[in-house]
């Protein structure tokens, strides 16, 4: 089971419509394929999904870092030596994307070549998760439609909202649209993605605290740090720390110091390795938790529900597994399936999943 070769291969794969939230807007998944083989002919995969908005990466960096500079580093060990792997790939600074994939692709091989689910291999609490889905900035009447299309057809009743433009009105009534067009059946929570002030935060909130909201993500930004204090204070929701908890080290610093309420642990950043000690460090300071998305394709919502339903936590409420479904196509020989609003783990070994090479051959970037 020893680590033999690491690729990382570009493509790209367009949106149905541009996606647009505060931090920036995507027009195309411009993704990385990892790819981890063994002397064993085993292949695990994963997918990196580059925010050069939120982390600084972009689809050439990654690429150019795990050929570079990771592979060699891994290239001869057992895919048992995790922490010896999470050691190396520690001595280089930020990359979180590109680390995580090559920490899950380990991990798929890893259950491949044991015959056994990653799921099973991190917890093997349940097989599936309720499905959250994220809704972009256009106008209400348009977001009221897109979210009574997802409930009619997939069954999902939990929808994040992206918030964060000015003024507050343009979401704070959004917001109040989605409610009063879906009712009480659905469970609603913004992410602002750092785009308003503290004060603009808290006055949004006031806005709509009749709304019976489940959380507040990022609102305002990490650096002002007396301001998020002073907003965090005052809410009568989670407040979830996502861009500004990437390490365990920024959780606890987060929630300490009053600043967040809750943490949203995404696979696609932390991989399965770090994503284990953030729900172990969660689990520990009684926090609420959501699995978050990166945009993720196919790949990487797998990648997310099978780290979800290994635990009770984070299992315990919808997880955003279906951002993938604004891509106009995917990788997998198989695609993913959300049938009354639960999104269920594949039966195979490893994560379950199948790249078509036709599909990876049309879309690579590479050749």
């Amino acid at each position: 089971m020893k680590i033999t070769d690491v690729e990382a291969i570009p493509f790209a794969i367009p949106y149905r419509k541009p996606l647009k939230f505060a931090s920036g807007e995507v027009h195309a998944a411009e993704h990385v394929l990892v790819r981890v083989r063994t002397d064993d002919g085993v292949v695990g995969v994963a997918e990196a999904p580059p925010r050069p908005f939120t982390y600084g990466e972009t689809q050439t960096g990654i690429v150019a870092v795990i050929e570079q500079i990771f592979a060699p580093q891994v290239v001869g060990l057992s895919l048992l030596e995790r922490e010896v792997v999470a050691q190396r790939l520690g001595r280089t600074v930020g990359n979180p994307t590109a680390k995580a994939a090559l920490d899950m692709a380990i991990w798929d091989a890893l259950g491949r070549s044991l015959d056994l689910q990653v799921t099973e291999l991190l917890g093997g609490y349940t097989d599936r998760m309720r499905v959250s889905h994220m809704l972009g900035f256009d106008e209400p009447a348009a977001m009221v439609a897109e979210a009574e299309r997802m409930r009619d057809r997939y069954g999902i009743t939990t929808f994040k909202v992206k918030v964060g433009r000015r003024p507050v009105s343009l979401d704070t009534a959004v917001v109040r649209a989605l409610r009063e067009g879906l009712g009480d059946g659905v469970d609603l929570y913004v992410d602002g993605n750092r785009g308003w002030t503290a004060a603009e935060s808290a006055r949004a909130m006031q806005e709509m605290r009749d709304l019976g909201l489940l959380f507040a993500e990022e609102l305002c930004p990490a650096d002002d740090v007396l301001g998020r204090r002073w907003l965090v204070a005052q809410l009568d929701v989670p407040f979830i720390a996502d861009e500004s908890a990437v390490t365990q080290a920024d959780v606890t610093r987060e929630i300490l110091g009053g600043s967040a309420t809750a943490v949203s642990i995404k696979t696609a950043r932390t991989g399965f390795t770090g994503s284990q000690r953030t729900h172990h460090l969660a689990e520990g300071l009684g926090l609420e938790v959501v699995m978050g998305n990166q945009i993720d394709g196919q790949v990487g919502s797998m990648c997310t529900v099978a780290f979800g339903s290994a635990f009770k936590l984070t299992s315990h409420r919808a997880g955003e597994l279906s951002n993938y479904l604004d891509m106009s196509d995917d990788l997998l020989t198989e695609p993913l399936d959300i049938t009354d609003g639960e999104l269920v783990i594949r039966p195979g070994a490893g994560l379950g999943i199948e790249i078509d090479p036709d599909k990876l051959a049309r879309y690579r970037q590479d050749v």
